[in-house]
């Protein structure tokens, strides 16, 4: 098994083995989750990003798995679960819903929540619907579900992409930039031309991968050479088109949550007892950093880092170890009290 010893300690590149699990629920999903680390370690709860993208094993490089008990969850219609791409009965309350079902079928009482990017308003949103279920919140790339996140997105960052954001309009037949985004859920649609649902998806993919490269010095070279992978699958297109499919879905409806509500959630959850880590690159072309000053002053307890010349992704060498830091700081702690709890009564 692959084991990080601490936050510093390189990381191995083999997959620590993972115990691959399906909650059916009662509405036609079968949401995807799986197990790695020490089975009497600290529970914590890994939701990924997106939304739509799905569970990467690579997270599990943040944990030393010899003491934590870590649940990668593929939310509804993403990854490992399905159907795939769908958005029929998949909204934010749904996703915490089966958060619940799958606390429960492991026999856990109570776990951390660590969420990056949309993964990280789902963890507040969780944590303060469900704070009985939840020990701890540590994020990364707070996003706030607001509009103006939404607008940037699909305007404000196509002075990074330039070309790349016009390779989206016109993927999207959309001669209005302000209508991009409607533009684009309604092409992702069901029953919508399949052909044309590739191309967009590809398109938004490519628009994507350029402006979270622009926050480092590679990519800006990766932004003039254009990032294209002319030997696409059909399979791989239509899996992109499903996690744009949801993307569109929850953007369209601000995620069920807001900027206001979601903050009014993470003060619930503060106000239960539940500590709040967040750590947020300064460069992240995704989420602005600005959030984590919002977050800051709505919940005055939430510890709070901004990391210097790091991006979005956990993957970015700057951001790895302070998030693993965080990580540490938030659960190692309480190893023995999460052991004793690890299960409900």
């Amino acid at each position: 098994m692959t084991r990080l010893r601490s936050p510093h300690a390189a990381a191995s590149s083999a997959t620590p083995p993972l115990a691959a699990e399906v909650l059916h629920t009662r509405d036609g999903h079968r949401v995807g989750f799986a197990v790695a680390g020490a089975r009497d370690g600290v529970p914590v709860a890994v939701l990924h990003g997106g939304p739509g993208s799905g569970s990467q094993s690579g997270v599990l490089r943040l944990f030393d798995l010899s003491r934590f008990r870590v649940v990668l969850i593929d939310q509804r219609g993403s990854g490992a679960s399905t159907p795939r791409g769908s958005v029929r009965r998949n909204r934010t309350d749904y996703l915490i819903d089966d958060l619940e079902a799958i606390r429960a079928r492991l026999g856990i009482a109570r776990w951390g929540v660590f969420g990056g990017s949309w993964g990280a308003a789902l963890a507040l949103a969780y944590a303060g619907q469900c704070p009985q279920a939840v020990t701890g919140v540590v994020l990364r790339g707070l996003f706030l579900s607001s509009a103006r996140e939404v607008r940037n997105l699909f305007i404000g960052s196509r002075r990074r992409a330039p070309r790349a954001w016009s390779a989206l309009l016109a993927a999207a037949r959309c001669e209005q930039p302000a209508k991009l985004a409607a533009r684009c859920a309604a092409t992702l649609q069901y029953g919508a031309n399949a052909a044309r649902q590739r191309t967009l998806a590809l398109a938004w993919r490519d628009y994507e991968s350029t402006v979270l490269a622009s926050a480092s010095s590679r990519g800006a070279a990766r932004q003039r050479s254009g990032s294209r992978n002319t030997h696409d699958s059909q399979r791989r297109a239509r899996e992109l088109v499903g996690k744009y499919r949801i993307q569109a879905h929850y953007l369209a409806h601000r995620c069920w949550l807001g900027e206001t509500r979601l903050l009014s959630l993470a003060r619930r959850a503060a106000a239960a007892g539940i500590p709040i880590a967040a750590v947020h690159g300064s460069r992240d072309p995704v989420c602005p950093p600005a959030n984590l000053r919002r977050l800051a002053r709505a919940v005055p307890t939430a510890r709070v880092e901004s990391v210097s010349d790091a991006g979005h992704l956990t993957s970015d060498p700057a951001l790895h170890v302070p998030v693993a830091h965080a990580l540490a700081a938030m659960f190692v702690p309480t190893v023995q009290e999460g052991r004793s709890m690890r299960r409900a009564a």
